[in-house]
C-alpha cells in the first residue's frame, strides 16, 4: 500500500458527505492517482457508500463508463439501485444509495441561469443506468452479466461483495482497464478461503496497490453493545468473526462442503501432493461449452484420493481439453486410467454432428467413461463421504479448492434479509458450480456404500492419530 504524496486536501463529493477517519486513507490514495483497491473490511462500515462516493468524484474528472459490481444483478438492484442506509448523522433520516448521485430524482433539472442543477442528466431504470452532463455513464451491475455490457470499456469499477462474486469478471475487465487506465476499488467483508482471500494476499504488499483489512477494533463504527445483542439473538461465534473481524477460517454460509475443507486444512490434507508415477491418474470433469470445462486430476491409493492437479478453462472445446491432456502428460510423464464424464457426454449436439459427445473424444484416441445421470443432492451426499480420504496438492489445486469451498445453496433473494438468509433446496449455479460437478463426477463413480472416513495410519502420524501430516512431508 502506497499513500506518498496523496493530497492534502481531499476533494470530497457533493452532498453533505464526508469520509469517516478510517475512510480517509483510501481516499488520499485514490485521490493522488491510486488505480488498484482492495478493502477487507467488516459489515457496515461503509464500503459501497465510499466507493460510489469516489465514483462521483471520478466520473467529473474524466468521462466515461462507471460500473458498480454486485455478484448478481439483481442483488445490483435490491442493494444499490434500490438500496437504502442510515446516515452518519443521527438526526438525519436514511437516504438512498442513489443519492451520492446529485440530481438522480430531478434528472435535467436547470436553474435560474439555465445551468444543471446536479449531475445526472437521464435516468434508465430498466438498465439502472444515469447518464451524466459532462457525458459519463453509470452503470449498476451484476457479476453474473459483465459481458452483456460489451463495448462499454468501462474506466472505473467497483466490485462490491467480491467474495461472492464471479472471478472471471476479473479476468474480463483487467485488461479493459489496464489498457485505458482506468482503475478498481475492490470491497468485500471475508466468505472463507476463496478468490477473494487469494487476492488480497498477492496485492497486500504491492505499492501499485492499497490493500486493507479493517475490523470494528480498527473503525470502532460499530459498538460490542450491537454485536453482543446479535450473539444473545442466536448468532454464532464463527459468524460474528467473519462479518465483524474479518475471519476467513469459517465456512462460506450455506457452502455444502466448508465443514468438510476446513477439516482437511487443520488435518494437513492440504498441502504438497506429488505425482506417484507408479500410479495412473484418473480425470473427473464437468462439460461446459459457453460455460466452463472442469478437470481434477486423481490418483487412487488404497482408500485415498491424492488429487494432484485441477484445470478449468471457459468455452473450451473438446479438442482442447484433449490438448490440454497431452500437455499434462507430457510435462508430468503422466499414465491416464479412467477418464470420467457426467450424464451430459452422452448427449448429441450440432458439433457432434448427431453423436453422442463422448464419440468425439473417442475420434481424438481418448475413451470416457460416461456417468449415469443421478440426483444433485444424493451426489453432493457422496462428495460428502469421500472428502475425509481426498489430499490436496495446495498449489496445484488452489483455483480447484476455491471452488469446493464456495459452492453453494441457492439463496433466495426475496425471502432473505441481510441477516437471515432463505434457502432453496437446490445448488446455486454460479462460478463454482463446474468445478464442483466435476469433483462429484469422481464422487459418484467411486462410491462404496461400505466405506467411511478411515482412521488415520500411523505412517501419516508418527504415531499420533490426533495429529495427522502429509505423507509427502520431510
Amino acid at each position: 500500500m502506497n499513500v506518498a504524496g496523496a493530497p492534502s486536501r481531499i476533494i470530497l463529493p457533493a452532498g453533505g458527505w464526508h469520509c469517516r477517519d478510517y475512510q480517509r486513507p483510501l481516499w488520499h490514495f485514490m485521490d493522488g492517482g491510486g488505480l488498484r483497491a482492495a478493502l477487507k473490511w467488516h459489515r457496515r462500515s461503509g464500503k459501497d457508500t465510499t466507493a460510489l462516493r469516489w465514483t462521483t468524484v471520478a466520473s467529473q474528472r474524466r468521462i466515461g463508463a462507471y460500473w458498480h459490481m454486485l455478484p448478481t444483478l439483481r442483488q445490483a438492484r435490491k442493494v444499490i439501485w434500490e438500496g437504502i442506509v442510515e446516515s452518519d448523522n443521527p438526526n438525519e433520516p436514511p437516504h438512498r444509495q442513489l443519492d451520492a448521485w446529485p440530481g438522480w430524482r430531478e434528472p435535467d433539472k436547470r436553474d435560474e441561469d439555465g445551468g444543471p442543477v446536479g449531475l445526472v442528466r437521464h435516468v434508465r431504470h430498466d438498465e439502472m443506468k444515469l447518464e451524466l452532463h459532462n457525458g459519463s455513464i453509470w452503470y449498476c451491475v451484476g457479476s453474473d452479466n459483465y459481458d452483456a455490457l460489451v463495448g462499454t470499456n468501462p474506466i472505473g469499477v467497483v466490485f462490491s461483495e467480491w467474495s461472492l462474486s464471479d472471478p472471471n469478471a476479473w479476468n474480463y475487465i483487467r485488461p479493459i482497464l489496464s489498457e485505458n487506465g482506468g482503475w478498481a476499488i475492490f470491497i468485500w467483508t471475508p466468505r472463507g478461503q476463496n478468490h477473494a482471500a487469494k487476492l488480497f494476499r498477492n496485492v497486500k504488499d504491492l505499492d501499485e496497490w492499497f490493500a486493507e483489512k479493517l475490523t470494528v477494533d480498527d473503525t470502532k463504527s460499530i459498538s460490542l453493545a450491537k454485536i453482543d445483542l446479535e450473539r444473545r439473538e442466536g448468532a454464532s461465534e464463527e459468524h460474528l468473526l467473519q462479518e465483524y473481524w474479518c475471519s476467513e477460517d469459517a465456512p462460506l454460509i450455506g457452502s455444502y462442503y466448508g465443514d468438510q475443507m476446513i477439516a482437511a486444512q487443520k488435518d494437513g490434507r492440504i498441502c504438497r501432493v506429488p505425482h506417484d508415477p507408479a500410479l495412473k491418474v484418473d480425470t473427473w470433469s464437468d462439460l461446459g461449452h459457453s460455460d466452463a470445462f472442469a478437470t481434477w486430476f486423481v490418483q487412487q491409493a488404497g482408500p485415498e484420493f491424492h488429487v494432484i492437479d485441477y484445470w478449468e478453462a471457459n468455452g473450451a472445446l473438446i479438442s482442447d481439453w484433449a490438448s490440454m491432456l497431452e500437455d499434462k502428460r507430457q510435462e508430468r510423464s503422466m499414465i491416464y486410467g479412467r477418464h470420467l464424464w457426467p450424464h451430459d457426454g452422452g448427449h448429441k449436439t450440432l458439433a457432434s454432428k448427431g453423436q453422442p459427445l463422448s464419440a468425439m473424444a473417442g475420434d481424438l484416441g481418448i475413451d470416457v467413461e460416461v456417468q449415469p445421470r443421478t440426483d444433485v443432492l444424493v451426489g453432493i451426499h457422496r462428495v460428502r463421504q469421500i472428502l475425509p480420504r481426498c489430499w490436496f496438492d495446495e498449489d496445484r489445486c488452489e483455483d480447484g479448492l476455491i471452488m469446493l469451498r464456495s459452492y453453494r445453496k441457492d439463496q433466495d433473494e426475496s425471502k432473505s434479509t441481510e441477516d437471515r438468509p432463505y434457502y432453496k433446496p437446490t445448488p446455486r449455479h454460479d462460478f463454482s458450480s463446474h468445478g464442483a460437478d466435476g469433483f462429484r463426477t469422481g464422487a459418484m463413480a467411486h462410491h462404496d456404500p461400505r466405506s467411511a472416513p478411515r482412521k488415520r495410519r500411523d505412517r501419516y502420524s508418527g504415531g499420533d492419530t490426533r495429529t495427522p501430516r502429509s505423507p509427502w512431508s520431510a
